[in-house]
């Protein structure tokens, strides 16, 4: 037996070991621990199966009440609130509550916290509370805005704001970074960061302000911290008293740069950067980022940078660990209670949601990690906690999984929660083994499954998802600048990048989507009841005849059938873009 098939088959066999251990767990539903694959000792049940809006992050109220921030938000159903009044894991009561004070719809949505007696949440730019009574499932007064994000957005990156407190009263939230790099134009092929970022002044960094105070805007706030990309995942650790973020690191390397960066690089880099962050501290965007591989920080192209140089970079500041990229972490807690075994006490737990953009090779992350800690450092490396949630391996594309790991959070009678992005699912989990005798043999299974495809680094040739096809024209133009968003198979990723099958967007008006694909295009849309709110770049810098190809491409491929795309469509669009940007002559002439 090869060394990959033994592999193969200890993995499953340890899966199936797993499985018999915990069979009985969840008799109701016939699936053990909720689909869920966890360290021995440790059971899970579903506290609720689905929430139509479905769910981003969670908060645990004072009365075991757990609060879900929903995805696809208005003012009526901003929030649901869960009972689980016989404590059987399972939810009695799921009531959708409201939060925002004019019509709106979000779906990135990054905060939901208990503290001081309110319920904090967030939209992508306000942050608002609720008082909590003791005694109501639903808050009674009305909503409170704590903060707004008042800048002019345009095509404005990430800007979810996720919240931590300290024990100061003060509150940290994130201003990510309009852009990827600082370019000009945005993810241009060619086109250099800006030097320096002017980004940097109002965004790019942590900013730190009066959790107590209404009706604040960043102006009220201190920069806390700068070089900071986009930030989801973040939490306050009070053993050591110290703000801590993972960051979402740049992307588009193979894309922007194919001269310098391989298929392989790209899906890999650059680390997804685990931060302690220091007051003051320059952590480097956009001039740097940290490569896991090499542990170290480097020059980024756009600056000059070919993947080895580290020039300025050794000014700044690094992670105390760096996790593979494109893993999106999207919530971070430091577990203090006394209910999981010791080696958990004061460690961190990750939520990776996943990757959308490591083709051509399967994406990774979708499970939720651990780190040990002592003294605000690491002292192993980081494990898989909770895995099963995509349900399928290899994922070839971000809907491939039936669910992604989303929000993490902790009740005072010990339990955990853990939340789904894709469904609305909820789990809650509890630890019922032996505390005493807890070690490294209940932790065997879920080391091994660091050697799926979905966790483990992927194999440069082998586990190229493209190897042995011939792939031309629009299609190769697709699977260099397109795929990475959209999909392999066209689907997208929801609440981010739009599906290209069956949509009007692609099959119908061709003036509108070549304006599109040529310009680029920011701002929400909604297509068939689902927002969209990611950046779509413009492709300007390609041929008439590359669009052509590839609109050609994606308009007869995904199921779509619709007519081709010519090369002189595409050169009218352009002629018009052209003739609409160019400066018109106000000058007033005397003859």
């Amino acid at each position: 037996m090869g060394k990959d098939h033994y592999l193969q088959f200890k993995i499953l066999l340890i899966s199936a070991v797993v499985g018999i251990i915990s069979l009985g767990c969840e008799k109701e539903t016939g699936e053990p621990n909720g689909g869920l694959f966890l360290p021995e000792g440790f059971r899970a049940t579903v506290m609720v199966d689905s929430i139509e809006e479905r769910v981003r992050h969670l908060a645990v109220g004072p009365e075991g009440q757990v609060y879900a921030k929903l995805r696809n938000s208005n003012e009526n159903s901003a929030i649901a609130v869960l009972q689980d009044a016989d404590n059987d894991g399972r939810a009695e009561t799921v009531h959708k509550f409201g939060g925002y004070r004019k019509k709106q719809k979000w779906s990135y949505a990054t905060a939901m916290h208990v503290y001081n007696g309110y319920l904090y949440f967030s939209s992508e730019l306000v942050v608002y509370r609720y008082k909590l009574e003791p005694g109501t499932l639903v808050p009674q007064g009305e909503v409170e805005v704590v903060l707004t994000d008042d800048h002019e957005h345009g095509k404005h990156e990430h800007i979810g704001k996720p919240l931590a407190f300290d024990d100061q009263g003060n509150m940290y939230v994130p201003f990510g970074a309009p852009s990827n790099a600082c370019q000009s134009p945005k993810r241009t092929p060619g086109a250099p960061g800006q030097d320096p970022c002017p980004d940097l002044e109002k965004h790019g960094g942590i900013w730190r302000f009066d959790a107590n105070k209404l009706n604040q805007t960043q102006e009220d706030g201190y920069k806390y911290a700068t070089g900071i990309r986009s930030v989801v995942a973040m939490d306050w650790n009070p053993d050591d008293g110290n703000l801590y973020i993972v960051v979402h690191g740049r992307d588009d390397l193979l894309r922007l740069f194919p001269s310098i960066y391989s298929g392989w690089q790209s899906a890999l880099l650059p680390s997804e950067e685990f931060i302690r962050v220091d007051e003051g501290a320059d952590f480097g965007w956009p001039y740097c980022y940290f490569d896991q591989l090499q542990e170290k920080k480097v020059l980024a192209p756009e600056y000059g940078g070919d993947g080895k140089i580290v020039g300025r970079c050794d000014q700044c500041e690094d992670p105390i660990m760096g996790f593979p990229g494109h893993w999106a972490p999207n919530d971070l807690v430091f577990y203090q209670g006394d209910h999981f075994p010791e080696r958990y006490k004061n460690g961190a737990f990750i939520a990776f949601h996943g990757s959308t953009n490591r083709a051509p090779y399967p994406q990774s992350g979708y499970f939720v990690g651990f780190v040990p800690f002592k003294d605000g450092q690491p002292t192993g490396e980081w494990e898989v906690f909770a895995d099963g949630f995509a349900r399928v391996d290899p994922i070839v594309s971000v809907r491939d999984a039936e669910f992604r790991p989303m929000g993490i959070a902790f009740g005072s009678d010990g339990s955990m929660y853990l939340s789904d992005s894709v469904k609305g699912k909820i789990w809650k989990i509890v630890f019922e083994g032996d505390k005493a005798t807890f070690g490294e043999s209940e932790l065997a299974a879920m080391e091994a499954r660091k050697e799926l495809s979905h966790i483990r680094t992927p194999d440069e040739i082998e586990d190229d998802l493209t190897r042995g096809q011939i792939i031309s024209g629009g299609a190769q133009t697709y699977y260099t600048y397109c795929s990475a968003c959209h999909q392999k198979d066209g689907e997208g990723a929801t609440g981010r990048f739009p599906p290209l099958a069956n949509t009007d967007w692609v099959t119908g008006d061709k003036e509108r989507l070549i304006g599109v694909t040529l310009n680029g295009m920011d701002g929400s849309i909604e297509i068939k009841g689902t927002v969209y709110n990611g950046v779509m770049p413009q492709h300007s810098f390609l041929s008439d005849a590359d669009i052509a190809e590839v609109l050609t491409y994606i308009r007869s491929n995904f199921g779509n059938n619709a007519s081709a795309v010519t090369e002189e469509e595409v050169r009218d669009v352009r002629s018009k873009t052209e003739a609409e940007e160019e400066p018109h002559d106000d000058t007033n002439h005397t003859h």
